[in-house]
């Protein structure tokens, strides 16, 4: 999996992650998986709903877990 995303729960980090942090990670892995750095003219409009929805996704996850030892604010 792609190096560049970064742990966004914590302990790794000690806040809650924050939308860019969320977004760039759903760039980070629509990037990996489609194999485009940038998106050509046809193709942004489906790359940019699948980095809105992974963000998404995102949230959702970070939102539901539980962190054993930490408390939920």
């Amino acid at each position: 999996m792609c190096r560049s995303i970064k742990t966004l729960r914590p302990p790794a980090i000690p806040e809650d992650a924050s939308e860019e942090e969320m977004r760039a990670a759903a760039l980070q892995y629509v990037r990996k998986v489609s194999g485009f750095r940038a998106p050509a003219a046809h193709n942004q409009e489906v790359f940019d709903r699948a980095v809105e929805k992974i963000a998404e996704a995102t949230r959702e996850l970070l939102d539901g877990l539980e962190i054993r030892g930490a408390a939920r604010v």
